[in-house]
C-alpha cells in the first residue's frame, strides 16, 4: 500500500501510445486514475471527465493516465469510441495495481472476488505521492483533482 509522501519507484506501463516510462517524465506531475473496466458506465464517465479537462491539466504540467486490467487493444477501442484525450494504460499482470494497493478483494451480491478499487494518485515532480483518493465517486472527481493540482 502506498501513502502520501511515499516516493514511487520508477515504473513502465503499456499504453495506447506505446510504452510509458515514468523515469522519462520526472519533470511533470502525474495523475494516475485506476478504474475497474474499460467501456463500462462509471469508468467511461470518469475517463471522459478527465479527458474533458486535459488541456487544463497539461497547462499545469500534469500528465493524466487511466489504468485498468484491460488489454492495450481494448484501451485503444475505448479511447477511440469516446474520443478520450488522456493516456490509457494496460496493467493485465496487475503489477502497477498491486504496487499502488488498488488490487483488492471486492464483494458483490455476497460473492467475493479480486478487482481494481477505483482510486486516484497525484504524484509530484519529486516523484512523491502528493494526494490519494480511494473508493472514488465519479461525479466531480476530475474537477476535485484539478483543484488540488492547481495548488501545487
Amino acid at each position: 500500500m502506498t501513502n502520501i509522501s511515499d516516493k514511487i519507484e520508477a515504473f513502465e506501463l503499456d499504453t495506447d501510445q506505446g510504452k510509458f516510462y515514468s523515469k522519462d517524465h520526472v519533470s511533470k506531475n502525474l495523475v494516475l486514475f485506476f478504474f475497474p473496466k474499460a467501456d463500462t458506465t462509471g469508468c467511461t464517465k470518469e475517463a471522459t471527465s478527465f479527458s474533458n479537462l486535459i488541456n487544463e491539466f497539461e497547462d499545469l504540467n500534469t500528465i493524466i493516465i487511466g489504468i485498468s486490467k484491460d488489454t492495450v487493444e481494448k484501451q485503444i477501442k475505448f479511447k477511440s469510441k469516446y474520443d478520450l484525450k488522456c493516456i490509457l494504460g494496460s496493467d493485465v499482470d496487475i503489477k502497477i495495481c498491486s504496487k499502488f494497493g488498488v488490487w483488492v478483494e471486492k464483494s458483490m451480491y455476497g460473492k467475493k472476488y479480486m478487482g481494481i478499487q477505483r482510486s486516484t494518485f497525484l504524484i509530484n515532480t519529486e516523484q512523491k505521492i502528493q494526494h490519494i483518493w480511494n473508493k472514488v465517486k465519479v461525479p466531480g472527481h476530475a474537477e476535485e483533482v484539478l483543484e488540488i493540482v492547481k495548488k501545487l
